[in-house]
């Protein structure tokens, strides 16, 4: 079995977030790095499936020469080998990112593709889909559990209000795995030292002729603005909470 984990270098959770010059992302001068909780769930998963049924996993990153630092972070845990797309920074846009995962991963011919359910600092939650679109695989989203068979898997999905939904889905397939199914290991210091002798294939971006591109642009970033109002409610008393029922409601959402 071959196992495929997109694994996303994020801003730190505590980070001080600051707008760059141009206003259209982050100042990334002072920020700290690390891998997307999401993603961590998903190698996990893929660690615990070659453990019972054997093979290899492979990690694939796109991002500046930075993201090293979450590749070997990955491969400490227990992953074989990664792939790194390089690109002057990481894709804003799902679909972008997609087309390049979705070169990379291509000739490795994988049995499943595992991916986060979201990345924490654009949390779109479509990059996985649009990447089992590109490769032509089968797809299941919100995945608590899975259950590989023969040529297929049977997966649980998690729903709403406390429902859940099982699917058979023939391989290869593209799963992404709900955050907080597993408990996570930490690296121990015999990974982290394999992992300075794993490899890891730098693939420039250019050279993978991915497709369109972006189908998004951010045009501004900026900090939510804050305003405060005064209104004063009068007449009577019962009009008068009706009024501040509804405003609750469907002005301050509050309720």
């Amino acid at each position: 079995m071959k196992f495929i984990v997109s694994v996303k270098q994020v801003p730190s959770r505590d980070s001080a977030l600051k707008i760059d010059t141009n206003g259209t992302w982050l100042d990334e001068s002072d920020l700290t790095y690390e891998m997307n909780e999401p993603d961590a769930y998903a190698l996990e998963e893929a660690l615990q499936l070659k453990e019972k049924l054997g093979g290899e996993v492979v990690v694939v990153s796109l991002g500046p020469s930075g993201v090293t630092q979450t590749i070997r972070e990955a491969l400490a845990k227990g992953a074989d080998r990664a792939i790194h797309v390089q690109t002057d920074r990481a894709p804003t846009d799902a679909l972008a990112s997609a087309q390049l995962l979705g070169k990379a991963i291509a000739p490795e011919a994988p049995d499943f593709v595992l991916t986060g359910l979201q990345s924490d600092d654009l949390g779109f939650g479509q990059t996985g889909v649009l990447l089992a679109e590109i490769l032509g695989f089968a797809h299941a989203t919100i995945v608590m559990e899975v259950e590989p068979q023969a040529g297929s898997v049977r997966v649980k999905r998690e729903l709403e209000d406390g429902w859940f939904q099982h699917v058979t889905l023939p391989l290869p397939a593209v799963l992404t795995i709900q955050s907080g199914i597993k408990r996570l290991r930490y690296a121990t210091l015999m990974g982290i030292k394999k992992a300075k002798t794993k490899e890891i294939k730098a693939v420039p971006a250019s050279d993978l002729n991915a497709g369109a591109g972006a189908a998004t642009e951010t045009v501004r970033v900026y900090l939510p603005e804050r305003k405060k109002q005064l209104q004063l409610l009068s007449g009577d008393p019962k009009q008068v909470a009706h009024e501040l029922v509804e405003k609750l409601r469907f002005e301050a959402r509050a309720l």
